[in-house]
């Protein structure tokens, strides 16, 4: 899911970059004290599932749990994916730093979609209720990461359409992995710490008003 140096046009790398830090910007606003061992987890979490790459034909796949990241951050998914990412370029020289930008906003922009959208669905009182709107949360938000991806690379050149369609397809498995890991971690928090998410979102009403 990450994009390499050298695969994007200049003016795709330097869009993705712009608005990227715009939602960094809007992320730390809202990154209150109560969220921030929750974004320091989440980072993590991001940084090591994203790690383990599983081949699929010519190209590999990995986790990323940018909808629990959102789910859970809301805005705050854009600083904490981004250190993921750039820890990542750095250390490892996955995707790379001309291309940060752009793969901060494929992966933190969907996580704020899915907040906004299932927010209310996740904070139900039925446990059940709330891991079935976390599931559609974490299949929704790669489903959306795989488009953008697809998106930046078909705006650099037509030469990458085919690896934009295969982009698509070859995450159609990681949305049902993921769709059940993040309904499953929504589902254990209900029952561990039901007010996690009330919480949450409660701090990010008072930071942005």
């Amino acid at each position: 899911m990450h994009i390499v140096d050298g695969a994007l046009s200049l003016p795709v790398v330097a869009g993705g970059a712009v608005v990227a830090a715009g939602g960094v910007a809007l992320g730390l606003r809202s990154l209150t004290m109560e969220k921030i061992p929750a974004a320091g987890v989440l980072s993590a979490t991001f940084f090591v599932a994203s790690l383990i790459h599983v081949p699929i034909g010519p190209s590999s796949v990995h986790l990323i749990m940018n909808g629990l990241a959102g789910l859970v951050l809301g805005w705050a998914a854009f600083p904490a994916l981004f250190i993921g990412l750039l820890l990542q370029a750095v250390f490892f020289g996955f995707g790379g730093l001309t291309v940060l930008g752009v793969n901060t906003l494929n992966i933190a922009l969907p996580a704020v979609i899915v907040y906004y959208l299932c927010r209310r669905g996740i904070a139900a009182r039925s446990p059940a209720v709330a891991a079935g709107w976390g599931a559609l949360g974490g299949g929704l938000a790669i489903a959306l990461t795989t488009l953008l991806v697809a998106f930046a690379l078909a705006l650099s050149g037509d030469e990458y359409i085919p690896a934009a369609k295969l982009v698509f397809f070859a995450h159609v498995p990681v949305m049902a992995v993921e769709a059940a890991l993040t309904g499953a971690a929504v589902l254990l928090a209900h029952r561990v710490k039901p007010e996690l998410f009330d919480a949450l979102s409660e701090a990010e009403k008072e930071a942005t008003s």
